[in-house]
């Protein structure tokens, strides 16, 4: 029986599970089984499409097909979308053509703004992209000139371990109502999981990167128009893109990285005050919000140094007076044997500049902390580690090993064991401690008794 097709269609058939096409094929296949599974595990399709804005009721019907050609179709051209997700509400409909690569194979601009045109000649509402290139939203997109586009049609983006998280994560939270949908699910995380997909992380940094370390380490200074750092730039945004969702599937919880609402909806606000901030400091930054953890996973890679810093900040108790009462609190909180390259960093009040100390020296000697700080206590503390890595921090796949294998060690053996001082609940004072102690002639009492 043959697939009715949406009016726009000439061509196209509904995305299989089990897709007939050349092993070759790997996008055609790789795709037709993320689609299918988009239509047909209900949480899963809500999950992702959410990500887009689309809100999938109780009464709405995901439609996908793959192999699509288009009755109003660009002349002079043989490009042919992967695939189309149809989102019917009852009320109204939304399409969205999908383009994905797989592998090494990158999305390029000049086929983007094809199907952005595409879209537009049959009223489709937007493109979305899936490749193993990372963006921290599916609204920023990593290839450089979409959002620059005159186009008026908007083009998402998923990579494709963005699509094996939200499965493994539906799963491993048991948010998949029905058995059928859930052993799907499996089956798909399965899939893309298996090296014969086409799916990966990010590995290694461009070779832009050891360039840029060897102009730092010889005391050149970074041009502020430098394309080198501005790979870099982009680099370190897809890795850090990566990094969340591998605390992600560690934690079984959603993390993200903690950006302002204007870096959130502009990617070239973000990279140009990133690649500001590389020239002036030599360092990359992130940060990384874990749900319910104490503070943000701060993440610093000093070039000069070639130092990773990993870490979080507490505000320090302020019911305790001490400097030693308020790193004792601290202090109590890390029960990690893994010390080594551990430090403690407070922050002092007015001018004061922060000093630090090895964890094992506090634990050893707490007086430390007030050499040269009498009278003085910290209102904050930043636990973390700082390793050195040398020359693997020059190499483009070395540092990114070593980046995605601190990372979650600290969170594992220091982060999780962190809680935030948070002020405890008023209590009821001695002398007001019945009823009869604050009522109307007791307050009136007091109102005459008062003095300056």
């Amino acid at each position: 029986m043959k697939d009715l097709l949406p009016d726009f269609l000439i061509q196209g058939e509904t995305a299989r599970l089990f897709p007939v096409l050349s092993t070759t094929s790997k996008e055609g296949r790789t795709t037709s089984i993320v689609l299918a599974c988009l239509s047909k595990v209900d949480e899963f399709g809500a999950s992702l499409l959410s990500t887009l804005g689309q809100r999938v009721g109780t009464r709405s019907k995901i439609d996908t097909y793959t192999e699509v050609v288009f009755k109003n179709r660009l002349t002079g051209t043989k490009d042919r979308p992967d695939g189309l997700i149809v989102l019917n509400s009852g009320r109204k409909e939304w399409r969205a053509l999908v383009e994905a690569k797989i592998a090494n194979s990158e999305l390029n601009l000049e086929q983007i703004e094809k199907y952005r045109q595409l879209a537009k000649d049959n009223n489709l509402d937007c493109v979305i992209t899936i490749s193993n290139q990372f963006a921290p939203t599916p609204s920023q997109h990593p290839v450089d000139g979409v959002s620059k586009s005159r186009s008026k049609i908007p083009v998402y983006h998923w990579s494709w371990m963005h699509i094996l998280t939200e499965a493994d994560l539906l799963l491993n939270q048991d948010n998949v109502s029905d058995n059928d949908q859930k052993l799907l699910l499996n089956e798909l995380r399965r899939f893309l999981s298996h090296e014969s997909a086409g799916v990966k992380g990010f590995d290694r940094m461009p070779k832009a990167w050891s360039d840029l370390n060897k102009l730092i380490s010889s005391g050149g200074i970074v041009p502020k128009r430098s394309s080198d750092a501005l790979e870099v730039v982009q680099a370190w945004h897809q890795e850090t893109r990566d990094l969340s969702l591998i605390l992600s599937r560690m934690t079984e919880a959603s993390v993200s990285e903690k950006l302002s609402r204007n870096h959130k909806n502009n990617l070239a606000d973000r990279e140009k005050d990133a690649l500001s901030k590389l020239c002036e400091t030599q360092e990359l930054n992130a940060s990384l919000e874990i749900p319910d953890a104490a503070a943000t996973v701060d993440i610093n890679a000093n070039i000069p140094r070639r130092t990773i810093e990993v870490g979080m900040t507490l505000r320090a108790p302020e019911d305790k007076v001490s400097t030693k009462a308020r790193l004792n609190w601290l202090l109590r909180q890390i029960k990690t044997e893994k010390t080594e390259d551990l430090f403690v960093r407070l922050l002092w009040p007015g001018s004061a500049p922060p000093t630090q100390h090895l964890y094992s020296e506090l634990k050893e000697d707490i007086a430390l902390a007030e050499i040269g700080m009498e009278g003085k206590s910290p209102h904050s503390f930043s636990v973390f580690y700082s390793k050195r890595l040398g020359g693997r921090f020059t190499q483009q796949t070395n540092f990114i090993v070593d980046l995605e294998e601190i990372v979650p060690s600290f969170y594992a053996n220091v982060g999780v064991l962190l809680n935030a001082w948070k002020k405890p609940p008023p209590t009821i004072k001695k002398e007001r401690s019945s009823a009869e102690d604050v009522a109307v002639d007791a307050i009136s009492d007091d109102a005459g008794q008062y003095k300056l």
